[in-house]
C-alpha cells in the first residue's frame, strides 16, 4: 500500500488490578525504566528506544489492554487517517487533538473491528535514549505485538483496508486451518499478529534485546528470579527471530525476542507455514513442545475493555 499512513509500532498499555506487583515486574525483573508517574500510573521506557515510553500500567479493577498505539510521520497524516477512518464508519473514541501523555503529541484514538482501543499520533517528543551495551540483558525496544481472535480474516482485514498493514506470512495447520497472520506495517516482519482465539483478547507482548547473547541472558535473569517461562527459549521460522515467553503477574504473555527479519516490501512474497512440522516452531529445537496446555494459556482472559476507551 503506498499510501500507508502507519509508521510503527509506538507502545501498548495495560490496565492491572495489582499495579504494585505489576510495576515492579516490569521494572526490577523486565528491564524496563519508569519516566513518568502519577496516582497508580506509570509510563514504562526501553532504555534504547526514542520513545517516550513502550508500556504503560494503569491500576483497575479490572484486567484489560487499554490501548495500542501507533506513530504517524505528522499531524496531517494523522487527519488524514482520522478522516478515512470516519468516513468508513469506524467509531472514533475522539477527534485528533493534543494529547495529553507523557511526550504529547496529536493523535487520536479509535475502535478496531474487535472493539480493542487504538491510537495514532504524530509529532510526539522524542526521548534521550542510548546504545545497549553488550551483554546488557534489557528491552532496546517495543518489537510487536500480538492479539487473539475468533475471527481472524474479519481482523486482518480491518487492519489491511483501514491502516495499510500487509500480509508477512501465515501459521497453517493441516487439521485447524489458519493459526496466526503475521502483519507488517513498515519493513520489520510483523508489528502486529493475529492469532485464532476462542475470544478478543491480547495474546503476547514481545520486547526486542540486543543480540543473541543478551537475549539468552535475560531468559536466564527471568528464570532465576522464579518468573514462569511458557515456552523457549528458541527460534522461529516465521519472522527468523528468536522468542522466550514468560507470564507477567497478572497472566499477560510477555517475550524476549531478538533479530526478527526485515523485509523488502517491493518483493516479500507471503508464504504459508506448517506448525505440524517441528522445525517451523523452533529452528533449533531447544524449545519445549507447544502444547495444548500452552495454547490455552495464550488466550488469555476475555478483554473486558472492548468498546469502552480507558479514562486517560
Amino acid at each position: 500500500m503506498t499510501d500507508r499512513l502507519i509508521t510503527h509500532l509506538r507502545h501498548v498499555d495495560l490496565a492491572v488490578p495489582d499495579y504494585d506487583r505489576q510495576r515492579d515486574f516490569y521494572t526490577a525483573l523486565w528491564g524496563l525504566t519508569p519516566v513518568a508517574e502519577d496516582d497508580g500510573i506509570v509510563f514504562l521506557a526501553a532504555e534504547g528506544s526514542p520513545e517516550q515510553y513502550v508500556v504503560r500500567l494503569r491500576k483497575d479493577a479490572e484486567k484489560r489492554l487499554d490501548l495500542i498505539a501507533y506513530g504517524a510521520a505528522t499531524p496531517a497524516d494523522v487527519d488524514t487517517l482520522a478522516g478515512r477512518l470516519a468516513t468508513a464508519g469506524v467509531r472514533l473514541v475522539n477527534e485528533p487533538g493534543t494529547l495529553q501523555t507523557a511526550g504529547g503529541g496529536y493523535g487520536f484514538r479509535f475502535f478496531d473491528v474487535d472493539g480493542r482501543t487504538i491510537e495514532v499520533s504524530a509529532d510526539v517528543a522524542t526521548r534521550q535514549h542510548r546504545a545497549i551495551e553488550e551483554r546488557e540483558s534489557i528491552p532496546v525496544r517495543l518489537s510487536h505485538v500480538v492479539l487473539n481472535s475468533p475471527d481472524i480474516p474479519r481482523t486482518q482485514a480491518f487492519y489491511e483496508q483501514h491502516l495499510g498493514f500487509a500480509l508477512s506470512d501465515t501459521l497453517v495447520h493441516p487439521y485447524a486451518g489458519e493459526l496466526m497472520k503475521f502483519l507488517r506495517c513498515n519493513a520489520q516482519h510483523h508489528s502486529l499478529a493475529i492469532a485464532k482465539g476462542p475470544h478478543v483478547s491480547l495474546h503476547h507482548v514481545s520486547f526486542e534485546l540486543r543480540g543473541v547473547d543478551e537475549y539468552l541472558r535475560g531468559t536466564g535473569r527471568l528464570l532465576r528470579a522464579g518468573t514462569r517461562l511458557i515456552w523457549g527459549p528458541g527460534r522461529h521460522l516465521a519472522g527468523d527471530n528468536t522468542f522466550s515467553y514468560f507470564l507477567d503477574p497478572h497472566g499477560n504473555t510477555v517475550e524476549y525476542t531478538t533479530e526478527l527479519a526485515l523485509v523488502d516490501e517491493d518483493t516479500w512474497q507471503p508464504s504459508d507455514h506448517d506448525v505440524s512440522q517441528i522445525s517451523v516452531q523452533d529452528q533449533w529445537g531447544t524449545a519445549n513442545p507447544f502444547d495444548d496446555q500452552l495454547v490455552k494459556e495464550s488466550f488469555n482472559d476475555v478483554d473486558r475493555g472492548l468498546f469502552v476507551a480507558p479514562p486517560v
